[in-house]
């Protein structure tokens, strides 16, 4: 193992050993949502320790405060590990790159936070894990409890275990919640839709609502329940098997299936006032 610092070489010239065994990546584009690979622009790789050269494992190691960033997009962690192997026509190719400690995944549209990251550039994927699991796109922030993906091809986000999102005061909760995101008139990507499934629970100040699965429509904060929906509002509930329920108006529309009346218990004010 033949290791790289300040004492030995300069970090400055590590950085350039390591770009030039970037270089040979595949394209995977830009962005938190685009990937770190090849690009037309160079990869850029800093760590206050040094980079190692792990010959036998076929590893570079970045350590202490590092971070790889390449155009606008920044991978940051106490540790930064590339995986490499031999390229098809000769060379070499980073095929995946693990962040370990307060990871950031850093694009000007969105960041996301874990305590320790994989980066499968052939799959284009990044899964990030540990506490405090959070991604942050504009104005909409998603939190999970085991993992969070992204998958760059499909311009998809997945977060899993008590997964919540969450806009101002509206939250939408499920087991597992994939967010869908497109490019917006600026170029930039922002989630256009997000599906719940599993436990799902759609939350405003004044109304609550339940369901087997959802789908929530980020611009117009507009969420389709569909299976064993409840719609609580104080101590009123309304039960069906679909729901259309806007949580910007607070307007709630209820629909069963197979003839099965829609069913509702509400309180007059009267009943509602203690003795």
């Amino acid at each position: 193992m033949r290791r790289l610092t300040s004492a030995i070489l300069p970090v400055t010239a590590a950085i350039a050993f390591f770009l030039t065994l970037a270089s040979h990546t595949p394209s995977l584009g830009q962005g938190l949502t685009e990937g770190l690979g090849q690009g037309k622009e160079p990869l850029e790789i800093n760590a206050d320790e040094g980079i190692e050269w792990r010959r036998d494992k076929k590893q570079y190691v970045a350590s202490g405060n590092a971070r790889a960033a390449q155009g606008e997009l920044e991978v940051r962690g106490d540790q930064l590990i590339a995986h490499y192997r031999e390229g098809a026509e000769g060379g070499t190719e980073i095929y995946r790159v693990d962040a370990v400690g307060n990871v950031q995944i850093i694009s000007p549209g969105e960041t996301a936070y874990g305590d320790n990251g994989v980066y499968d550039i052939d799959q284009q994927v990044m899964v990030l894990t540990g506490k405090d699991l959070r991604m942050i796109s504009g104005a909409d922030t998603i939190t999970a409890r085991d993992s969070l993906e992204y998958w760059e091809a499909k311009q998809l986000a997945v977060a899993r275990g008590n997964a919540v999102a969450i806009r101002e005061d509206k939250r939408v909760h499920g087991n597992i919640l994939t967010a869908h995101f497109v490019k917006n008139a600026q170029e930039k990507l922002e989630i256009e839709r997000i599906d719940a499934f599993g436990d799902v629970r759609v939350a405003t100040k004044s109304e609550y609502a339940t369901g087997d699965k959802g789908i929530y429509y980020v611009k117009k904060e507009l969420a389709n329940l569909i299976g064993n929906v409840k719609i609580t509002q104080g101590e009123n509930q309304m039960n069906g098997d679909q729901a259309e329920f806007n949580l910007a108006t607070g307007v709630s529309k209820l629909t069963s299936a197979g003839g099965k009346p829609v069913t509702g218990l509400i309180l007059p004010s009267s009943k509602k006032k203690k003795p």
